[in-house]
Formats: C-alpha cells, sequence, structure tokens
C-alpha cells in the first residue's frame, strides 16, 4: 500500500493531518464506494476529528486531484470510487450496495460521435439489481 501522505503529494495536495487520516481511512482497505456519511462515521469511530463538511471538501479535493470518481448513480446520496479506472456499476434499488462489474463483462459499442470540440471522457453503465421474487 502506498503511503497516504505520498499519495497527495503525488497528487498535488499538502498532506494535512486530516487529508492524510482520510486517505489512509479511503485507501487501505482498497477498491470501495462510500459516501461522505459513511467516511465521516469511519472517521469518528477511528478517533480522526473532523466534521462532515470537512469530509465532503476532502472528497471533492481528491476527486478533483485524480484519486477519487463521483458516482452518477441517480440515488439520494454521492458516492465516491476509490477505483478511478473505466469501469461499470450494479446497484442494489433500495440499499446503499454497489458493486463493480467485473472487467471484460460488458462491451459498449456503436457511440455516438460527439459534437465538434468534444471527446468522450468515459462511458457509464449501472446496472440495477433486486433480490429476485
Amino acid at each position: 500500500m502506498i503511503d497516504p501522505a505520498a499519495r497527495l503529494r503525488d497528487a498535488g495536495l499538502r498532506p494535512t493531518r486530516q487529508r492524510v487520516a482520510l486517505a489512509d481511512l479511503l485507501f487501505a482497505k482498497g477498491d470501495r464506494h462510500l459516501t461522505a456519511e459513511e467516511l465521516h462515521e469511519e472517521a469518528v469511530f477511528a478517533g480522526v476529528g473532523c466534521s462532515l463538511a470537512t469530509v465532503y471538501n476532502t472528497l471533492h479535493q481528491f476527486t478533483d486531484a485524480g484519486l477519487l470518481r463521483v458516482l452518477s448513480l441517480e440515488t439520494a446520496k454521492t458516492y465516491f470510487d476509490t477505483n478511478i479506472s473505466d469501469h461499470h456499476h450494479f446497484v442494489v434499488d433500495g440499499s446503499t450496495e454497489v458493486f463493480d462489474v467485473p472487467d471484460g463483462s460488458i462491451t459498449v459499442g456503436n457511440l455516438p460521435v460527439p459534437p465538434e470540440g468534444m471527446e468522450i471522457s468515459h462511458v457509464d453503465v449501472v446496472i440495477r439489481l433486486r433480490p429476485k421474487r
């Protein structure tokens, strides 16, 4: 695992105490999807003194620096993904569960030509799941 302070410096961010502590919580468990509220709860449990607003600000700073990806899941909450590679997601309706679709499971083709001066940055496929009836 990369040292959190080094990861922040490599991304052009100053490794403040709170940023390092939040980065450690975020990245120590591998790839994951979580909300600001979930990270704040983990921080409180771990004894990291920070407000929910600080967690939100830090997550957005990490996203702007390329360390996280914001997921567009059309849910009431914003999810942040520590896996910044191009990949797709399963979302369980009515819950907070989000899973990565295994690599190579989906082929996206026949994309439209983008408007002049634009390029496609990535394509998000979200597959909604529910328990079998």
